[in-house]
């Protein structure tokens, strides 16, 4: 299991806009310049995080997005999911019926269970507690690291 950077990228954006909450909408070039993102990228990827609800676009001239939930309400399974569909580690997890083995095979029990463990624990981090890791990095060094 891989998780993409449209997952990745989805997550920058997230912390982006909750960082810099204000009336004002935050702008896709300025997302992009501090992400360092395209802004072409991040214009696609916005699409799917407002239609799940997790960001709201305001149009005109003094438009662009705000985080539309509450940092402690999104997961980095919600997150992911939205932005890369259903976690499953392997095929048969999710889809079961592509494999005439699935019924009776002891390594799908194993992976079933895994695929569980890893969305239990993607469900337990929110964006609130990776915003306090930022928090944290950047009272210590001044700089931001996105990796997770």
């Amino acid at each position: 299991m891989k998780i993409s950077t449209k997952g990745r990228y989805g997550l920058r954006i997230l912390m982006d806009l909750a960082i810099h909450q204000s009336d004002k909408p935050r702008l896709i070039r300025d997302i992009a310049k501090s992400q360092q993102i395209s802004e072409k990228y991040i214009s696609r990827l916005v699409i799917a995080l407002r239609k799940a609800g997790m960001v709201r676009s305001v149009r005109g001239v003094n438009g662009g997005f705000h985080i539309a939930m509450k940092p402690e309400d999104i997961t980095l399974l919600d997150v992911i999911e939205v932005m890369e569909g259903p976690l499953s580690i392997v095929d048969c997890v999710s889809t079961p019926k592509r494999c005439k083995l699935s019924g009776n095979c002891a390594p799908r029990e194993v992976w079933c269970k895994l695929n569980d463990d890893i969305r239990g624990l993607m469900r337990g981090i929110t964006l609130a507690d990776i915003l306090a890791t930022y928090d944290r990095q950047n009272a210590k060094d001044g700089d931001m690291d996105y990796c997770i």
